[in-house]
């Protein structure tokens, strides 16, 4: 008997979990479309048919990971109250979540970053995302008030960064706290 026809977009969606779990674990380079093909149990024809190159199936990983954790890191400051300045310490709680979850390796954006040639689709993505989140900070900091946004938004957004990268080096679950009072010392100098 054949096996039930599978719906696109659940073939899409068995590709990308796949290449999620295996990018995010040994990074998009060290992951071949074979492999990607094999563990998600679709043709190599479907794969193509949904990503015609490689890096386009990078882009919508990046796109997956970008909905998580920026995802994360507003809900995160939702969570912390209606104070801007509350927030912008918040948002570090999303940092504590992601280096306590099982087979954390870091930030997907730079490990991708790092791996990626400059001036390419794949690099421009981990840019955007970056830029974005560095945007949405800088307005947090704007609302809270402070004299210098981009200024604090840089510094906050380099202390995430500097968290998330520390959190795979050690897995020392006492980082994200760090990371929180060293944001709200930071926040405190530039609001006050």
């Amino acid at each position: 008997m054949p096996a039930p026809r599978t719906p696109a977009g659940s073939a899409r969606d068995r590709i990308l979990d796949t290449a999620f779990r295996l990018f995010y674990a040994h990074g998009p380079r060290g992951v071949g479309v074979d492999t990607v093909i094999a563990e998600s149990g679709v043709a190599k024809a479907t794969l193509y048919k949904h990503f015609p190159r490689k890096d386009d199936l990078v882009l919508a990983y990046l796109d997956r990971v970008d909905q998580a954790w920026f995802g994360a890191l507003r809900a995160a400051a939702r969570d912390a109250g209606d104070e801007p300045r509350d927030q912008l310490v918040g948002m570090f709680d999303a940092l504590a979540g992601a280096c306590r979850r099982e087979g954390y390796h870091g930030c997907a954006f730079i490990n991708t970053a790092a791996e990626s040639s400059a001036g390419g689709p794949v690099h421009a993505r981990t840019v955007e995302h970056k830029t974005v989140v560095r945007a949405w900070v800088t307005e947090l900091a704007r609302q809270a008030g402070a004299a210098d946004p981009e200024l604090l938004a840089r510094q906050l957004t380099l202390l995430l960064d500097g968290g998330l990268a520390s959190g795979v080096l050690d897995g020392d679950p006492a980082i994200a706290e760090a990371a929180r009072r060293s944001a709200r010392t930071l926040v405190d100098e530039a609001l006050s």
